[in-house]
């Protein structure tokens, strides 16, 4: 699936796919990557691999769009139906406990939430 990210934009919660690989091939802007304990920021063409078991996430830290493909093997389109869903009011993010439940359901391990 292909993603534009707002500057600054919200990331998804750290997380492991349990029976899954996940790949990003950055289009546009740049985007930083985090797996296990390393960060990067990669620009247009920069590809990142999270195999499953790596805790991983991203996100846009720069001041301009950005636009990344992002391939789930095998691929998650409930996952992301469900997500959609659950953040179709912009204006009233989810709580994150629900979040955390829904990648729960789909094969994910969410990292713990820090208090």
């Amino acid at each position: 699936m292909e993603r534009e990210l707002p500057p600054g934009g919200r990331r998804p919660p750290r997380h492991v796919h349990v029976e899954a690989d996940e790949a990003f091939y950055v289009l546009a802007g740049e985007i930083t990557f985090s797996l296990d304990d390393t960060t990067a920021t990669c620009g247009p063409g920069g590809f990142v691999l999270a195999p499953g078991g790596v805790m991983h996430s991203f996100g846009n830290d720069s001041g301009a769009p950005a636009r990344l493909l992002i391939i789930h093997a095998p691929a998650m389109d409930g996952y992301f139906r469900e997500l959609h869903e659950l953040w179709a009011d912009p204006g009233n993010p989810p709580d994150p406990a629900a979040e955390r439940a829904l990648m729960t359901r789909h094969g994910m391990r969410p990292e713990a939430p820090t208090s």
